[in-house]
């Protein structure tokens, strides 16, 4: 018997869910009352937010912190902590600012001066106060050269007529005395470079912050931050104190701090630097790297992209190993966890900026996969147009299709993850968010394997305008009371996808090394054709694929995964090793598919003609162009999940335990229902789980694996099946038929949240309208109650009360007798044993969100809905 089944029917499922928990200086019995409200909510975990909190460190701070941590104690729950007093990580509470200038972040800095020769005795200033972009508007300044820390100066030929640079340069370097270069210029056109170690540049927002790449540096988070908190609740380490969460950490090089497109290449920008990468840069190009450092920032074809991915190799690699690595070790060794997560936004977790290079070296240290979903970034619907933003636009199709798929892979593929993925969710989505949506984000990372998740936001601070909703808010949060049925079902289905193996058909190589390199495809595009076809995957690094990865009876098996192809998105590039690696992996049996094109090249420019004739080939090797992918796997058999009909928006996922196989499957699209007959991969009795209700009931299976799904908007289901089902009751599989609409004449009264359940009366409907509508209450906020009688004279020992459109929260009693909550479509609740015969007696209450009453800038990025109950209501 699975206990993971056993455990969830019988309400012993484990905790999922840790929401931050806002800390601002508030008294004692405010802190304890917040804690309560998130305990009564369903949840067994807080992470504690320092941002706000005036005293960090300070004896406030611990007297806070001793508040907490007692409240905890006493209610069986655990406490993470945000691990700084700035957002993003990385400030270290300030200590940095008083460090040996040598931790500071470092950047490496190029500028150029154009010559022309012959000039005998030439000479040219190099330390100078430049301006940045010499705009007089731009107050920040940099020193290129000089007395700060001089790299190399090349001198590069220009062709005089159209002024681009000619291969080759000149190192010249050792020309340079006190700030100046003596050169006798040669005859001709020329361009000098002069790169430079820099402290100034980059962010200012960050410019007080540690470097990244600096093992020494980042020590001093962990000497101020970590090993105080060690210091003072060493007792509670590994039991109520779980562990650290570092926020978005990365390397903010670029002035224009959310600039997710900041790489190698972009003009004027440094780049990060330590002290150990020439080193490093000497063994991957040799004693000469300094002649070609300047084709970072400048495009000569080919060998800039070799230097470029030279660079991104390096300095993904020290982020890895002297931030993650370092910190996720000195937590392990004290018997607690790291988690967090990085900034993903718009493919940024490939580059620079606010990413941190490469999204699996940047998490590998941590404990659980981590993504986040905020500020609008993922909307129903939107999974294709772009959605207008806080940070502008969308790129849709990576927070769709690509953000999860990047954290559960990366769960799925190290063991130390323990297959655990954590989302940061709801935050700054504004008022308008409610547990409507708030249930489809909920689904959204659900179906793709997300099983931990980090609600944003309690503050103890009522009304607070930093970045709602707030679940609590102080009482004003009109839906908390109906928070915890999310809770519940959060809880019940992350307990069935956790603890055992995630079944899925294909790999896909992920991005970054290939877009290093040159032109390169996303990951999220095959795996958008893939979702979109049913067909589950992994994305997988070419780290793990150079690895850990191996082909065993023609599949490719990573840490408790097993895929039956390696799907390749096209690129320009690749590194050497990862093209011998897929000649390799087709020889031994592998179907390896190649999106719309072979690589030509080889990322560090070493000969690999041989090794591309190979590839394309081989029999095992196909190039399929992207449009054809999903039918090229299909009639391959590389598929798990097969659906009578095209589906683009039914998503599916598939977890195993032992005897008990779980299916997942989530309609995505926001208007439209879905009906579709879908083949599974097991033969026998399969039984849907609800996980509201807690209840299991036995499907109508035909031909012993194809059963009916019927989605409508917002609803998922879960489909189970396996011998650990055996001696569970199930309801029997019912059939919806037709409806009679209720008509007739509805007493309304509303309430306020601080108020509930006090009503006002407001008045009488005779037809169900929109409340929000400009002639009723466009700014209340809270529940409005519809009282009716009907008769009914007909059998109902199976009924179901349908109420057509709500907005958005709902609880019907019949009779006196609660019938049930719904926070989401459809709205339907099952009335058999509460009807009877002859007058009845119907209420229905409605909740919105804050919005009506608060309507708050994050708010003003998506449309209003209406407010109240608009039917039509049906009996079936």
């Amino acid at each position: 018997m699975s206990n993971r089944l056993k455990e969830v029917l019988e309400g012993q499922e484990h905790n999922y869910i840790l929401p931050f928990l806002w800390q601002h200086g508030e008294e004692e019995e405010v802190i304890r009352e917040e804690i309560a409200r998130v305990h009564e909510s369903g949840i067994r975990a807080v992470c504690i937010e320092a941002r706000p909190h005036p005293d960090f460190l300070g004896p406030k701070w611990w007297t806070d912190m001793d508040i907490i941590m007692d409240e905890a104690r006493n209610r069986g729950m655990k406490v993470w902590l945000l691990d700084d007093d700035h957002f993003p990580t990385g400030h270290a509470a300030g200590k940095v600012k008083e460090a040996p200038k040598e931790l500071h972040r470092k950047f490496l800095a190029e500028r150029y001066i154009d010559t022309l020769g012959p000039a005998q005795g030439a000479s040219l200033l190099l330390d100078t106060l430049l301006l940045r972009g010499l705009r007089p508007t731009i107050s920040h300044t940099e020193r290129a050269t000089g007395k700060n820390k001089l790299i190399s100066v090349v001198a590069v030929r220009r062709d005089p007529s159209t002024g681009d640079l000619l291969d080759g340069s000149i190192d010249i370097t050792d020309l340079v005395q006190d700030g100046i270069l003596y050169w006798d210029i040669p005859e001709g056109y020329w361009r000098v470079f002069i790169m430079s170690e820099n402290k100034d540049g980059g962010s200012l927002q960050q410019e007080d912050y540690l470097n990244p790449l600096d093992r020494d540096s980042v020590r001093i988070l962990l000497d101020k931050v970590y090993e105080a908190m060690y210091e003072r609740y060493k007792e509670d380490f590994g039991k109520t104190f779980a562990g650290f969460f570092s926020d978005e950490p990365g390397f903010y090089n670029d002035k224009t701090t959310f600039d997710f497109h900041s790489r190698p290449g972009k003009k004027g920008v440094p780049l990060p630097w330590s002290s150990e990468m020439p080193d490093l840069f000497e063994q991957a190009l040799g004693k000469d790297y300094r002649r070609v450092l300047y084709l970072i920032w400048q495009d000569t074809g080919q060998q800039s992209n070799i230097v470029r991915y030279t660079y991104m190799n390096i300095v993904s690699k020290l982020y890895a190993d002297n931030f993650c690595n370092q910190i996720g070790e000195w937590c392990r060794a004290r018997g607690v966890e790291y988690i967090g997560h990085v900034l993903e936004d718009n493919n940024v977790h490939a580059r620079l900026g606010p990413g941190a290079g490469h999204f699996f070296r940047s998490l590998g240290g941590q404990d659980m996969s981590g993504i986040d979903v905020v500020m609008w970034q993922i909307v129903p619907g939107f999974d294709e147009l772009p959605f207008r933003w806080p940070a502008g636009e969308t790129d849709s199709e990576f927070f769709h299709y690509g953000l999860a798929k990047l954290g559960v892979s990366l769960a799925h593929n190290d063991p130390k993850k323990q297959g655990r993925t954590m989302c940061e969710m709801y935050g700054a989505y504004g008022w308008t968010e409610g547990l409507k949506l708030m249930k489809w984000l909920t689904d959204h990372m659900l179906v793709r394997g997300v099983n931990y998740f980090v609600p944003h936001a309690f503050s103890q601070k009522a009304p607070d305008p930093d970045c709602p909703p707030h679940m609590y808010a102080g009482g004003k949060n009109p839906q908390y009371r109906y928070y915890k049925h999310l809770n519940q079902y959060m809880n019940r289905i992350s307990h069935l996808i956790s603890g055992g193996r995630h079944i899925a058909s294909a790999a896909v190589v992920y991005h970054a090394e290939a877009e290093w390199s040159g032109e390169a495809m996303y990951f999220q595009k095959p795996v958008k054709q893939l979702m979109q076809h049913q067909i589950d995957c992994d994305v997988l690094p070419i780290d793990i694929l150079l690895g850990a990865a191996s082909v065993i009876n023609n599949k490719l098996h990573v840490n408790n995964e097993d895929f039956q192809c390696l799907i390749v998105p096209y690129a320009e590039a690749l590194p050497t090793a990862m093209i011998r690696r897929l000649v390799t992996f087709s020889e031994q049996g592998l179907a390896v598919r190649i999106v719309d094109g072979l690589p030509v090249r080889a990322s560090e420019g070493t000969e690999v003609t041989a090794e591309l004739a190979f590839l394309a080939n081989h029999q095992n090797v196909k190039v399929v162009a992207l449009e054809n992918l999903a039918q090229v796997l299909t009639a391959d058999g590389h598929y798990e999940i097969s659906v009578d009909e095209h589906a683009p928006y039914l998503r599916n996922y598939h977890y195993l335990h032992d005897g008990l196989d779980v299916f997942m499957f989530f309609n995505e699209h926001p208007h439209q229902t879905i009906r579709r007959q879908v083949t599974l991969p097991v033969q026998g009795d399969v039984y849907a789980y609800d996980a509201f209700s807690n209840q299991l009931t036995r499907l109508q299976a035909t031909w012993g694996n194809v059963v009916e799904v019927v989605l409508h908007p917002y609803e998922s289901i879960v489909l189970l099946h396996g011998t650990a089902l055996e001696g569970y009751d199930a309801l029997p599989q019912s059939t919806v038929g037709s409806g009679v609409e209720l008509k007739g004449e509805w007493k309304v009264s509303t309430a306020e949240s601080e108020h509930y359940p006090h009503f006002k009366e407001w008045g009488k409907l005779g037809a169900l309208t929109n409340m929000s509508g400009p002639s009723y209450l466009p700014r209340f906020t809270g529940t409005f109650r519809y009282e009716t009688e009907f008769e009914w004279n007909e059998s109902a020992d199976q009924a179901i009360l349908d109420l057509g459109e709500v907005y958005e929260t709902t609880q019907v009693w019949i009779n006196g007798e609660e019938a049930g909550v719904r926070i989401c479509p459809p709205y339907r609740v099952e009335i058999h044993g509460l009807i009877k015969e002859g007058k009845n007696k119907l209420v229905i209450e409605v909740t919105n969100t804050l919005v009506k009453e608060q309507p708050d800038f994050l708010s003003a990025f998506a449309q209003q809905e209406p407010s109240g109950l608009l039917g039509p209501v049906r009996l079936i």
